[in-house]
Parts: C-alpha cells; sequence; structure tokens
C-alpha cells in the first residue's frame, strides 16, 4: 500500500509542485491544508502515515501542529519543511518530529526522507548537517574515547536512559553519568544544551552502523 501523506504549506504554488512531485512517486496524498489548523484538524481526523508540514504557517506553525499529534497520542510522523536553519528544529528531530529539511532542496531530499523514516528512522537534511557543528573532526574526537564509553554512547543511541544503561553494563547510575559527562567533555559537545548530545547521535548515525 503507498504512504499516505498529508501536506501543509501556506504558497499554493509550493504546495502544488509538492503534491505532483509525490504524485508522481506514487505516494498517496490524501489531503492538503494552508494553515496549521486546519492541517492539524484533517491529520487528527485521517491520521495519514505522514504529515509533511511547512514550518512558518498561520495559526499553528509546523512544529505546533507536531506538538498537538504527539500530545493527542496521533499515529502520524512529521516531516517539517522549512527556508530557515534553526537548532531549535534540530533538537526536535526524534523527538516529535521525524524529519527536518530545507526548502531549497526539499525535493530533491523528500524522497529520500520519506523512505527514512518508513523504516523508522529520522532525517535531517545535507544542507542543515553541514550548518550544525559536526565535521571531519567527529571520527577523531570518537577516537579518543574509552570502550566503556562507545558501548554508553552505542546504547544512549538507541534512547536508553543512565539507569538501563547501569542494568546493562552492570555498573551503577552514576558511574554511567560521570562516563557520560567524559564523552561530552571529550566530543566537545556544548553542555549549556540539555539535547546537544542527542542531536550530535542523530547527526552521526554512521558511527553505530558497524
Amino acid at each position: 500500500m503507498p504512504t499516505t501523506i498529508i501536506l501543509a504549506d501556506d504558497h499554493p504554488l509550493l504546495l502544488n509542485g509538492t503534491k505532483e512531485f509525490l504524485e508522481k512517486k506514487w505516494f498517496k496524498v490524501i489531503d492538503t491544508a494552508t494553515d496549521g489548523n486546519t492541517a492539524y484538524n484533517k491529520i487528527s481526523k485521517q491520521v495519514p502515515d505522514i504529515a509533511i508540514l511547512d514550518f512558518d504557517m498561520p495559526k499553528l506553525n509546523g512544529l505546533e501542529v507536531a506538538q498537538e499529534i504527539q500530545r493527542n497520542q496521533i499515529n502520524t510522523k512529521v516531516i517539517i519543511l522549512t527556508l530557515h536553519k534553526q537548532e531549535s528544529l534540530l533538537n526536535e528531530v526524534g523527538k516529535t518530529i521525524h524529519g527536518y529539511i530545507t526548502k531549497d532542496s526539499a525535493l530533491e531530499e523528500l524522497e529520500l526522507c520519506l523512505d527514512s523514516i518508513n523504516n523508522n528512522n529520522t532525517y535531517i537534511g545535507k544542507k542543515l548537517k553541514s550548518t550544525v557543528h559536526f565535521d571531519s573532526s567527529t571520527n577523531a574526537s570518537i577516537e579518543t574515547l574509552t570502550a566503556t564509553e562507545l558501548k554508553i554512547l552505542k546504547y544512549l543511541e538507541k534512547n536508553l536512559n543512565s539507569t538501563q544503561i547501569a542494568e546493562e553494563l552492570f555498573i551503577s547510575k552514576r558511574t554511567v553519568e560521570k562516563h557520560r559527562s567524559n564523552i561530552i567533555k571529550k566530543l566537545e559537545i556544548d553542555t549549556t544544551n540539555q539535547n546537544a548530545l542527542f542531536v550530535w547521535l542523530k547527526q552521526n548515525p554512521d558511527l553505530f552502523n558497524t
């Protein structure tokens, strides 16, 4: 069965262009909207597999719609399309939204993004990745981690909390948190942002394919 989609954008040309593109790729666009409130109402009634939402929309923005979807436990995954490159949106990937891509590369990446989400992964646009502070020094930083720290990093990537990791490794929660603190220091991750490590993990999925 084709993936069902509701599409929302307050620019008619972009809305229609994206709809045509998706239908050519055999996705099923079941409805569209030009503001966030209408988008949410249609999503709550029709429950598509995926909602593709412009960030800047009247009444509710794309992220606010995503938050309402999560709050009301609607089984629809959300992709945010935007002209903006925002750290706050990156922090929502894997939490309230599943994909985040910029409009300047949307059609090139939209199919990749949808395929990734259909395989239960998240997706962050390539241009967005290049604007965040993760670069070729990543691998060099990883090499400074101990075997235990690498194990903990892999468990964190699987969304385990400190208590669960402690149980897996037969160590105390306090020891896990000390290792986590060391990881953050070694990887030079921003300690002022609670979600920075989570975003770092989402930006570096290839490190955990082995």
